[in-house]
């Protein structure tokens, strides 16, 4: 396994909906760390460290919507190498 960092923004109808809390309940659940805030225009953007196999299976889940009446359209995806080193995951 080999820890990566993703950085997503997802579109949709995800603020207003629980798109934050949610995210960071399956991020902690998932023992993943980063952040999750909302954007002036209404998206999410996302920031997500860990193990490549558990990274990859969390961004599946945003792309479906991580719950009921949470409605994606669309997900930007970048994956790096480098770590920002984040211990907890929050929203901003």
């Amino acid at each position: 396994m080999s820890k990566i960092r993703t950085h997503l923004i997802v579109s949709g109808m995800v603020q207003g909906v629980g798109f934050r809390y949610t995210t960071q309940m399956k991020a902690k659940e998932m023992g993943l760390t980063g952040w999750v805030r909302n954007l002036a225009d209404g998206t999410v953007e996302i920031e997500v460290e860990g193990d490549d196999k558990v990274v990859y299976p969390f961004v599946d889940l945003m792309k479906k919507g991580p719950r009921r009446f949470i409605h994606v359209d669309h997900v930007d995806i970048e994956t790096y190498d480098d770590l920002k080193g984040y211990t907890a995951f929050e929203i901003r």
